[in-house]
């Protein structure tokens, strides 16, 4: 990942600088080439005048030829000299056979002739190279008594050019270098952050549920994925822990009364010849036994749901369902000779949030709890307020619990000292699991007399 990484940004680099390269060395010899022009355009006019007295009255040629050959050698340029006629007077060449020449068939000398100024580029035949050119007139009085010309070649300019984009590209280099060590010093920061969270996953991975990754080292991404997987971690970690302890409890309950049912059953087995009175009664044990199992095993399947739904939140109404879960208990409360009062509102709906079946599972739990520590002449009490955080409470007349009890009254199968005994203890663990899971808070506490209050406050459901 690292030389991917790199090799990347060299080559996003090397693009760049490419493509501002190319244009840069067209601008390079655009202005190199109209600078020299302009100096040639110059150097021109200079020899135009020091040629006017030798074109008027043919003194000063030797002179005018030394100024030539002296402009060759320090400029690289050649320079011609022609009479109105177009005839060279004066070259810079050593090879003076141009001298008296016809250079009237030029265009750059025809128009110099004409009393233009003429500058551009032409192909040499007898060179072999490309020409940069300037003609200019020579101008005595109101007439053009001949022209100068002077011409260079374009791979001096060329040459300049490669020069100048050689200082440019080895720049070009270095920032490419620096570009791939600056990628090399990013991606190895980078990458040492990612191998440490690959080593804190893997030992996650490998059961090392302490795994945990530096949330403050890193990029702010890093760093949001470090806490992300710490979040991973701990909610992996707790659901690891809920499953191994909801099997040392399923094990440790089911075992007594599983050991229970079998002794019944092989000492009926052992009655049923000599005394069936007997071997039935063990039989009858061995039912309720049997009862007893069957609920401890739906109470934990309950709490087995409730740990795993806490994704899965709707709105419902909390007034109306407590009022017909309530409603349902009243038969009993009646049988048991309990008083069950009710205060729940009947209009409006108070929208809570909550995991489908959560609330009803809620306000059964409680109210069966209740009921079964309220002695008979009792008052157990169902109440439902609404306001920002809506609430249900269940109050009874019962023994109530004392501060240790209530801290260990959540505990799966904790059971306080006035539980019946059919009970199985998963009441209140299941209604703390379903609140938690729908984002509600269950708390309780001892009333102020005698009895219990069991309060869930709810989130409540926008509009």
């Amino acid at each position: 990942m690292k030389w991917h990484f790199i090799g990347v940004v060299m080559a996003i680099t090397g693009i760049v600088l490419l493509v501002q390269l190319l244009p840069l060395a067209s601008y390079l010899q655009q202005v190199e080439r109209d600078r020299l022009t302009t100096s040639l355009e110059r150097d021109a006019f200079i020899l135009a005048g020091r040629s006017e007295e030798a074109l008027e009255s043919g003194v000063g040629a030797d002179a005018l030829g030394e100024a030539a050959h002296e402009y060759r050698e320090t400029s690289g340029a050649r320079v011609v000299v022609v009479d109105r006629d177009g005839r060279a007077i004066v070259t810079s060449d050593d090879d003076q056979s141009s001298l008296g020449g016809d250079y009237s068939t030029r265009p750059e000398i025809a128009d110099a002739l004409g009393g233009s100024v003429a500058t551009g580029s032409r192909d040499s035949e007898t060179l072999s190279t490309s020409l940069l050119y300037v003609a200019v007139p020579v101008i005595s009085a109101d007439s053009v008594v001949g022209a100068v010309r002077l011409t260079y070649p374009s791979a001096v300019i060329d040459e300049t050019v490669r020069g100048r984009l050689g200082v440019i590209g080895s720049v070009a280099l270095i920032t490419l270098l620096i570009s791939g060590l600056a990628a090399f010093v990013f991606s190895a920061s980078v990458t040492r952050r990612l191998t440490a969270l690959t080593a804190s996953s893997e030992r996650l991975a490998d059961g090392d549920l302490s795994a945990r990754a530096d949330p403050m080292l890193g990029a702010p991404e890093i760093r949001t994925l470090a806490r992300s997987f710490n979040r991973m971690a701990e909610r992996v970690s707790t659901l690891i822990e809920q499953q191994r302890s909801f099997a040392s409890d399923a094990s440790h309950q089911l075992r007594t009364p599983l050991t229970a049912l079998r002794l019944r059953l092989e000492r009926a087995r052992e009655l049923m010849a000599n005394d069936p009175e007997a071997a039935a009664d063990r039989i009858a044990a061995a039912e309720a036994e049997t009862d007893r199992l069957v609920a401890i095993v739906e109470g934990l399947l309950a709490l087995g749901r409730a740990e795993r739904r806490d994704d899965l939140v709707i709105t419902v109404d909390l007034a109306a369902i407590a009022r017909d879960h309530v409603e349902q208990w009243r038969p009993l409360c009646a049988e048991l000779g309990v008083d069950l009062r009710v205060a729940v509102p009947a209009q409006p709906a108070i929208p809570v949030r909550a995991i489908p079946g959560a609330v009803e599972q809620i306000v059964d739990n409680l109210v069966d709890n209740a009921l079964e520590v309220s002695p008979p002449g009792s008052t157990l009490e169902v109440r439902v307020d609404g306001g920002a955080n809506p609430t249900l409470r269940v109050r009874d007349d019962g023994p109530g619990l004392s501060d240790d009890e209530i801290a260990r009254a959540f505990d799966r199968f904790w059971r306080g000292r006035s539980a019946t005994p059919g009970g199985t203890g998963l009441g209140l663990a299941i209604v703390q699991e379903l609140a938690s899971s729908s984002g509600a808070r269950v708390r309780l506490g001892r009333r102020a007399e005698r009895g219990l209050d069991a309060t869930v406050e709810f989130r409540r459901a926008q509009p």
